[in-house]
């Protein structure tokens, strides 16, 4: 299976590009991985540079959550974040990833500085 990078990403969810768009498309055709990282920097962007709100964030990851031809990442991880994150939107989409995917691994608390991130369970302010 291939994988896909985050501009191949953005492009299927923003459709700003036709040409791009396409291509996308076309080459997520045959189905396509998703990474954590890819996933996170995808949200990141589309947050910072178009600006997007945490509600429609949500609904472009349960998207890709639902797109036939493509394989997330350990889709259970990556949906107890969305869990988090659409509880606690401020958090940012990315935190609630990294606490998820410590936990998945065995590997809590998570130890942080972040305030709010450090109010989930899991997670621990130092």
């Amino acid at each position: 299976m291939n994988a896909v990078d985050t501009n191949v990403l953005v492009r299927l969810i923003t459709r700003d590009d036709v040409k791009q768009t396409t291509a996308a498309e076309e080459f997520v055709g045959a189905g396509a991985w998703v990474s954590h990282l890819v996933l996170a920097e995808t949200t990141w962007v589309l947050s910072a540079v178009y600006e997007l709100t945490a509600s429609a964030i949500v609904i472009a990851v349960e998207m890709l959550l639902n797109h036939h031809e493509l394989a997330v990442q350990d889709r259970p991880t990556v949906m107890a974040a969305l869990v988090h994150f659409k509880r606690r939107p401020s958090l940012g989409f990315s935190d609630c990833l990294v606490l998820e995917i410590a936990r998945k691994a065995g590997h809590l608390p998570l130890g942080t500085f972040d305030r709010k991130l450090s109010s989930l369970e899991g997670a621990e302010k130092l």
